[in-house]
């Protein structure tokens, strides 16, 4: 789930890069974050479904960031995507988080 979730943060230009290494038992996950003029590009991350209260919506309630600018996380039956991925392909699901 967390490799999905920085695959979709990575498509979408808000890391540079992640690294997966497997260090024995443990798989370590690096992420390099993206700075825009000495300022991160990511200013808002917010989780929205938890494991205590799960947040499912319908492809017509998932919520917009923004007005747009923004991206929420979503999972699908169709895997991790973005809103708007969703949205175009009629699919709702579990909101995972905001970024913005």
């Amino acid at each position: 789930m967390k490799t999905a979730i920085v695959r979709v943060l990575k498509d979408e230009g808000y890391v540079t890069d992640f690294r997966i290494d497997n260090e024995g038992s443990k798989t370590l996950l690096t992420v390099g974050l993206k700075y825009f003029e000495g300022k991160p590009v990511i200013d808002r991350l917010e989780r929205v479904s938890r494991p205590g209260l799960r947040i499912y919506r319908g492809k017509d309630e998932l919520p917009k960031v923004l007005g747009g600018m923004g991206t929420v996380i979503v999972s699908t039956p169709k895997g991790v995507m973005t809103d708007k991925q969703a949205r175009s392909i009629g699919q709702g699901g579990e909101v995972l988080c905001i970024v913005a």
